[in-house]
């Protein structure tokens, strides 16, 4: 079926880097088309018309997708269409929208949570039991969403829209607080989430926190990107992907195999994902240009 998250950040190599342009622009805009309360649908059920939207990170990654279509295309009829649609999805955010999305007032980090439902990509569900329910601001959701937030304010500026101020003043705010709550000065990287469900951080390792480098309008201070770059490559790096969790935690499963219950339990708690080598490449490249 069609699933709003994995659209976006599969599309730049699908559809942009083969060549296939009109698609690439037609799937965004569809997508675009569906936006509701602020938010792109997470998936179509099969044979259904009306879209799931239980996701706290596809809507982020539509920036990303749409900056890559851009790049390739300059094609600057789609972005004056989906323009209006950007500006209500940052609003939503701002004010609240579905499932405890919303910005907190306090810092200016994206927050994420509600009971029963897994809103980022690590979305294992057996039953009732959300296995990584990351409740709270989400490492990866806020590197997403401040590059999202300086790719609207490059977009205003470049129409010499007064928002760009705005969005550049929310980016700020944003980067300030990641970097005075995400670091992890003991492990040397970043933690998985602040302000958890419960309160506290999450120190747990884990490869969300490669976006904060690898995006092209990156969060995290260049001064600590080798940091996050090395304890990514020396704890979580295999030869055909990043491992979703570090071995060595006590919640780390070594091994994909059993029934469902038991492969949803150590889907994202040790699994292996080769769509993480793309980011890892970006931000490596960044470190170690040479």
């Amino acid at each position: 079926t069609d699933w709003g998250r994995d659209t976006m950040i599969g599309l730049e190599g699908l559809t942009l880097t083969t060549g296939r342009h009109q698609e690439a622009g037609y799937i965004l805009r569809t997508f675009a088309h569906y936006v509701r309360d602020g938010l792109i649908p997470n998936m179509f059920p099969e044979g259904g018309k009306e879209g799931l939207y239980h996701t706290a990170d596809a809507t982020l990654w539509f920036f990303h997708a749409l900056s890559r279509y851009l790049e390739a295309t300059g094609d600057r009829l789609t972005l004056d269409a989906v323009g209006p649609t950007l500006q209500d999805i940052v609003e939503a955010h701002l004010r609240g929208t579905r499932f405890g999305i919303r910005v907190d007032p306090a810092d200016g980090l994206l927050a994420q949570g509600e009971q029963g439902y897994q809103l980022t990509w690590m979305d294992a569900k057996v039953d009732d039991w959300v296995v990584t329910p990351r409740r709270g601001k989400a490492v990866e959701i806020n590197a997403l969403w401040y590059n999202a937030l300086r790719w609207m304010e490059q977009w205003a500026r470049e129409r010499s829209d007064t928002a760009a101020a705005r969005y550049g003043g929310l980016a700020d705010r944003v980067r300030a607080a990641f970097n005075a709550r995400f670091w992890n000065d003991a492990e040397r990287c970043l933690f998985d989430v602040v302000d958890g469900e419960g309160g506290g951080n999450d120190p747990k390792c884990r490869p969300n926190q490669v976006l904060a480098v690898a995006l092209p309008h990156a969060v995290l201070d260049p001064g600590r990107w080798k940091a996050v770059v090395d304890a990514v490559h020396d704890r979580l790096l295999t030869p055909v992907g990043l491992r979703s969790l570090a071995p060595g935690d006590p919640d780390f499963k070594a091994r994909y195999y059993g029934d469902l219950r038991t492969r949803d339990a150590a889907y994202h708690q040790g699994t292996v994902w080769g769509w993480l080598v793309g980011p890892f490449v970006d931000a490596w490249l960044k470190v170690y240009p040479e």
